[in-house]
């Protein structure tokens, strides 16, 4: 069996505002909803019934194509590294260990969650690491999966506690100087999640004087950053004081128990991800459309291109049946209508 390493304690504001939230719920999806608040300190995420969305983009498809590597320009950060087989230092020292080490989620419901009867991890991305882990060690239980928040991927990288990041990553062109990313394997798009009786209509001016959550270190951030539409969407600490989060969170479902409790009007986050938290709450719905084309990637070190590579040479296997029986497991009831991954593209060096 998998390993799982994480740490449920919390901080003490963690758990005060779980002990918030335990009072305060209420005519939010019932259980669910309580499941998502406890969320926040423990490895609990409720199985809740599906609701579909109906509101999937298609995905990008076809011939994969060389992509000149322009750092300078970074007109394609998709571009990643051709596939290998071939064995390097960072393969040698995961075969050597005898188990992969994956930073992931596990409480994005359908891509990566707790399952509450199984105890066990759960969703689209824990089966993309299992399929590498059986590509690297011949096992897809050789791996061990470590519980990040979503601010602490490339940190967790850097600092080698974990081989990979499997966790609904945007690549962008700021983070391939930080980390080094595979192809990618998922098409998304941000937008806006809000109660179904909001006025907030979708990423435009119905923002205007609403409090908007969104994850701390994500591109659903930066894109506030740019265009708010008069939105309060910044923490105190956000310019290096305070400790006070209640706009940008670590973990992405803790926007959601904002939300719930009626911190924030609405939450901006990757569609696919958006589309996950409704299915947990019927009380919420996503509003307008995506407003951003972005894709998800495996992110590796910065230099461990032969397990970039390695992981490469899954994806072109995995595109092949794999993903599209995955997409239907996990994603097709709240996200559907996407025919199948993206095409990969690489670098011509």
């Amino acid at each position: 069996m998998s390993k799982l390493d994480l740490d449920a304690a919390g901080t003490p504001g963690e758990r005060s505002l779980t002990r918030r939230a335990a009072g305060r719920l209420r005519g939010w999806g019932g259980v669910a909803a309580m499941a998502a608040a406890c969320g926040l300190t423990a490895a609990l995420t409720l199985v809740p019934l599906s609701q579909g969305t109906g509101l999937g983009a298609s995905a990008v498809s076809g011939a994969s194509g060389a992509v000149p590597a322009k750092a300078d320009t970074c007109k394609d950060p998709e571009a990643s590294l051709t596939p290998s087989t071939a064995d390097g230092p960072a393969i040698a020292a995961i075969k050597a260990r005898g188990k992969l080490i994956v930073g992931v989620d596990q409480n994005s419901y359908r891509w990566g969650y707790r399952n509450p009867a199984s105890k066990t991890l759960e969703g689209f991305d824990i089966d993309l690491a299992r399929a590498i882990a059986a590509n690297i060690l011949g096992s897809p239980d050789a791996v061990i999966f470590r519980a990040i928040p979503t601010n602490q991927r490339i940190a967790a990288l850097e600092s080698e506690k974990v081989d990979l990041v499997v966790r609904t990553m945007t690549i962008t062109c700021k983070r391939i100087e930080q980390v080094a990313f595979s192809t990618a394997y998922f098409q998304v798009g941000q937008q806006v999640l809000a109660p179904k009786e909001s006025t907030v209509t979708g990423y435009n001016k119905t923002l205007s004087g609403k409090r908007v959550c969104s994850g701390e270190g994500t591109t659903a951030y930066e894109a506030l950053v740019k265009e708010s539409f008069g939105a309060t969407f910044k923490d105190e600490d956000d310019g290096g004081k305070g400790d006070k989060d209640v706009y940008t969170v670590p973990n992405q479902l803790d926007c959601l128990v904002r939300l719930q409790m009626g911190e924030v009007d609405a939450v901006v986050t990757d569609n696919a991800l958006a589309a996950g938290q409704a299915a947990q709450d019927p009380a919420v719905e996503l509003k307008g459309r995506p407003f951003t084309t972005e894709y998800y990637g495996i992110a590796a070190k910065l230099g461990k291109d032969d397990l970039v590579r390695r992981v490469n040479q899954v994806l072109v296997e995995y595109r092949q049946g794999a993903w599209k029986q995955a997409y239907t497991k996990w994603l097709s009831a709240d996200l559907p209508g996407i025919a199948g991954p993206p095409a990969p593209k690489y670098r011509s060096s």
